[in-house]
């Protein structure tokens, strides 16, 4: 049978980057993030009590549905390993843990102020494509798409809970964090520790040779840009676009980075 793993974590910390480097490695299959997680969230709500028919349902009834879903949708895949993404991943180990014992969770880190600032920078290179992080909306300060960016619901205060409820919920064991800043300065230190996590046969994968291309798919969302991956993996020194009092607003949100806060088991590379 085919494994699957999944891809979560937060935006703009590198796992496009990370798929296309995966993708090298012939027995894999991975990509940008996939409708999956939210037909998976779909048919877990239909499931629910609030549907006067799931009253005809048990939960061997759900698993056997919901493990249909993963089936069906990468049912033409020859790959041996399959990796799902999504930012809401992180939110749903439990269920994962139950359909698929063996999958384990990658998730992509990065400090929170090079999250904002990165969102920014597509927001100010696009001048005349407004964006549907913003719901299109071409107006605004850096402030208020800040404050968007990261409210409850927003692109990555959401998923910033999720990866938090991920760390501190029992699961570590399933659980694999990666910094942008590893991933960008030594992939290659990364891609070892991900294939030991996985269990899986190390690879000679290329960093100088990367590719991976949905310009259609940014260029629909307003958004030129969002998954663009360099050929060469590598840190690009740069200064902030952000005002000095939003950088010290999220400096200390890292917090994998602090060894007091990081759960016993969790491993961060």
């Amino acid at each position: 049978m085919t494994a699957i793993h999944f891809i979560s974590g937060l935006p703009r910390s590198g796992s496009t980057l990370l798929a296309a480097l995966l993708r090298q490695n012939p027995r894999f299959q991975a990509g940008m993030s996939s409708p999956l997680a939210g037909l998976f969230d779909s048919l877990v709500g239909q499931m629910s009590a609030r549907n006067e028919f799931s009253l005809f349902l048990n939960d061997i009834q759900r698993e056997r549905i919901l493990r249909g879903l993963f089936d069906n949708f990468y049912a033409d895949s020859t790959a041996e390993v399959i990796f799902d993404t999504s930012r809401t991943w992180c939110g749903r180990i439990p269920a994962i843990t139950r359909l698929f014992p063996d999958a384990r969770v990658i998730a992509c880190v990065r400090e929170l102020p090079w999250m904002v600032d990165s969102v920014e920078r597509l927001v100010q290179r696009n001048v005349f494509s407004p964006s549907s992080i913003f719901n299109f909306n071409p107006g605004g300060t850096v402030y208020t798409r800040a404050n968007a960016l990261v409210a409850a619901d927003g692109m990555v205060g959401a998923p910033y809970d999720l990866l938090k409820q991920a760390c501190y919920g029992g699961h570590t064991d399933r659980l694999l964090l990666v910094q942008y800043e590893t991933l960008s300065t030594d992939p290659a230190r990364v891609m070892a520790a991900i294939y030991e996590f996985l269990g899986e046969q190390a690879f000679a994968h290329d960093f100088d040779h990367v590719d991976y291309d949905v310009t259609e798919f940014d260029e629909r969302a307003g958004t030129p840009g969002l998954h663009t991956v360099r050929s060469q993996v590598g840190a690009e020194p740069r200064a902030t676009v952000l005002p000095p009092d939003l950088v010290k607003r999220f400096g200390n949100d890292a917090f994998w980075r602090d060894p007091n806060k990081v759960p016993g088991g969790l491993r961060v590379v």
